[in-house]
C-alpha cells in the first residue's frame, strides 16, 4: 500500500509554542513567539477600516464567481500604488506587472516557481539569519540557496561589510532576497545609505533583487518604509517584490498578497506576465478574493483609507513605544547587560539575545514563549505583562 511507509515529520516550531501555550495553566503565561499582532488586550483585533469595507461588501457585492489567475486589477492597481506610489507605479508603465496572491507565501512561491521557470536551479542569496518559511517557500521551487551575511549578534546590528563582500559574487542571473522593512526575524533595517549601495551593486554586477515586504506601515511608516522598494524600482531594470495584506491590514487569514515583476521593456513584462499566469493557474487556479476586495474598498475611498493609515499608525507607535518600554523595564531591574538595540530595530521582532537553554528557562519555568534563537515578538508585550518579563529575564540571566 502507498502510505505505509510514511515518516512523521517534527511539528513547526512555531506550532508547537502555540499549543503549548494553549496547555499551560500559568496565569502569568505570555506568548512572544507567535508573529501577529495584538494590542494591550492580548487580542488581533479586525481593524476599523476593515470591518468597514466588509460591511460594504455585504451589501453591494453582487457575485462570488472566479476572479483571473492575476486577481482583480483594481487590487493590482491600488497595491502597486501603494508599494511604489502613485507616481512611479504609472511611470513604470507597461514595464510592471502585479499579480494578486494566496497571501504574502503565495506572492513569494509564485515568484519563485516563475524563477525557476526562467532560469532552471538559479541561486537565490538569503540573508542570514532570515525568515525560516523563505527557505522552503523559494528551495522547494528548485532555486539554489546560498546565505550572505546580515546580523550580528553579539553586537546587534547589520554586518554591512561583509554582507556587500558576499553580495559582490552575485552576477547576471542571481537573485538577492532582501526585506523591504521591519526584518524578520532580526527587526535590524537597512538605512538609506545601505539601500543605494545595494542599488548601485545591483547596477554594477546585474544581479535581480527580490524584496519580501511583509510589514509596510510597521517600522516608520507607510511611505518611510518603501524606501529601498521604491529607489530599486527606479534605477534597476528588473525587480521582484512581493507584499502582504496580513499584518498591515490584519488580514491574516484571508491570505492577500501580491507579486510584482519589473522588467527592462514592456514585451519582456508581457511575456513575464503570461508566464506567471499560467502557472498560477497551474498551481491554485484563482486567488482567493475576499482580502483583496475588503482592501481595494480601502484604499479606493478617501475616508476609509484615511482611517486605516490612522489606526495602522496607532499600531505602529504601540510597537515602538513598547520597544522604548520594555529597554526601560530592562534597565530598571538592574541588569548588568546592554538591551538598547531593541529600541533601535523596527517592526515586531527582536532577538533578545539568550542563549537556548536560557529560552528553555524562560519556557519551562517562567511561562514566556518564544523561539529557540529568543526572537520575541514585541507585539506580544503589554502592561499587564511587562515587569514580570522583564523581572523573568533577569532570573533567568542571573542563574
Amino acid at each position: 500500500m502507498m502510505f505505509e511507509a510514511i515518516s512523521s515529520l517534527p511539528a513547526d516550531p512555531i506550532l508547537g509554542l502555540m499549543a503549548a501555550f494553549r496547555a499551560d495553566s500559568n496565569a502569568h503565561k505570555t506568548d512572544l513567539g507567535v508573529g501577529v499582532y495584538k494590542n494591550e488586550l492580548g487580542q488581533t483585533p479586525v481593524m476599523r477600516a476593515v470591518k468597514q469595507a466588509e460591511t460594504r461588501l455585504l451589501a453591494n457585492q453582487q457575485t462570488k464567481t472566479y476572479v483571473a489567475p492575476a486577481g482583480q486589477d483594481s487590487f493590482n492597481h491600488l497595491i502597486a500604488g501603494l508599494i511604489f506610489g502613485d507616481t512611479l507605479r504609472d511611470q513604470l508603465g507597461g514595464r510592471r506587472v502585479t499579480f494578486q496572491t494566496p497571501g504574502g507565501c503565495g506572492g513569494l512561491r509564485l515568484g519563485a516557481e516563475f524563477l525557476q521557470k526562467v532560469k532552471p536551479g538559479a541561486k537565490i542569496l538569503v540573508s542570514d539569519p532570515t525568515w525560516a518559511n523563505h527557505i522552503p517557500l523559494l528551495g522547494e521551487a528548485g532555486l539554489q540557496i546560498s546565505k550572505y551575511p546580515y546580523y550580528d549578534y553579539q553586537n546587534h546590528a547589520i554586518r554591512f561589510d561583509a554582507m556587500m563582500d558576499s553580495l559582490a559574487t552575485a552576477g547576471q542571473g542571481d537573485l538577492v532576497l532582501l526585506h523591504g522593512c521591519c526584518h524578520n526575524p532580526c527587526g535590524a533595517d537597512l538605512d538609506q545609505q545601505q539601500w543605494q549601495a545595494i542599488a548601485a551593486l545591483a547596477q554594477k554586477n546585474g544581479f535581480t533583487p527580490f524584496i519580501d515586504l511583509a510589514y509596510q506601515g510597521l517600522g516608520d511608516g507607510i511611505v518611510e518604509d518603501t524606501y529601498g522598494v521604491r529607489l530599486l524600482a527606479e534605477t534597476l531594470p528588473e525587480l521582484v517584490v512581493v507584499s502582504s495584506c496580513s499584518k498591515n491590514f490584519g488580514l491574516y487569514r484571508e491570505r492577500t498578497g501580491s507579486l510584482t515583476v519589473i522588467s527592462a521593456n514592456a514585451a519582456s513584462t508581457k511575456a513575464a506576465g503570461s508566464q506567471i499566469a499560467s502557472i498560477a493557474r497551474s498551481i491554485y487556479s484563482m486567488p482567493p478574493d475576499h482580502g483583496a476586495a475588503v482592501v481595494i474598498e480601502i484604499l479606493g475611498d478617501s475616508t476609509l483609507n484615511a482611517d486605516w493609515e490612522t489606526e495602522l499608525t496607532e499600531v505602529r507607535n504601540r510597537i515602538n513605544g513598547l520597544r522604548t518600554e520594555l529597554v526601560n523595564a530592562l534597565a530598571a531591574k538592574g541588569i548588568d547587560q546592554d538591551f538598547s538595540f531593541i529600541q533601535r530595530e523596527k517592526g515586531m521582532f527582536s532577538f533578545l539575545g539568550l542563549s537556548v537553554d536560557q529560552v528553555h528557562s524562560l519556557i519551562n519555568n517562567y511561562s514566556i514563549y518564544l523561539v529557540d534563537s529568543s526572537r520575541i515578538n514585541i507585539a506580544g508585550i503589554n502592561h499587564s505583562n511587562l515587569d514580570y518579563l522583564a523581572d523573568s529575564i533577569k532570573q533567568v540571566l542571573s542563574a
